[in-house]
């Protein structure tokens, strides 16, 4: 069983949309998953914007990828490094820590991923 951030079992992310770089609701990884799609965050319009202004448009649907296209409030399996690209620039992405892949403190302080919990997120 995969370990989240808090070292406990890793739990779903979201499954409306239907996230994880397996789409199967959960921030799981593999040898495959070269953007390490490990950090369960609910985004903000503010994090969309920056994204899109980065070059990764993740509000418009691309179904080819079965990507429905995100909006404020969606929780979203995001690139790790994407999510420290924006804490880096000042904005923090509010993330479930139950649901973050252990993953994530390759590339992420755990004290930054536990400023940005989520509210009622252990």
């Amino acid at each position: 069983m995969e370990k989240n951030v808090l070292g406990t079992p890793l739990i779903s992310c979201c499954t409306d949309p239907m996230t994880g770089f397996y789409r199967d609701g959960v921030c799981n990884t593999g040898p495959t998953d070269t953007g390490r799609h490990v950090v369960c965050a609910i985004v903000t319009e503010e994090f969309l914007t920056f994204s899109r202004s980065r070059g990764n448009d993740l509000s418009t649907p691309r179904p080819e990828y079965q990507f429905p296209g995100l909006r404020p409030g969606d929780g979203w399996c995001l690139c790790a490094l994407r999510w420290k690209e924006a804490w880096d620039a000042g904005i923090v992405v509010p993330v479930k820590l139950e649901a973050t892949h252990q993953k994530a403190l390759e590339y992420i302080d755990f004290e930054c991923l536990l400023e940005a919990k989520l509210v009622g997120s252990e």
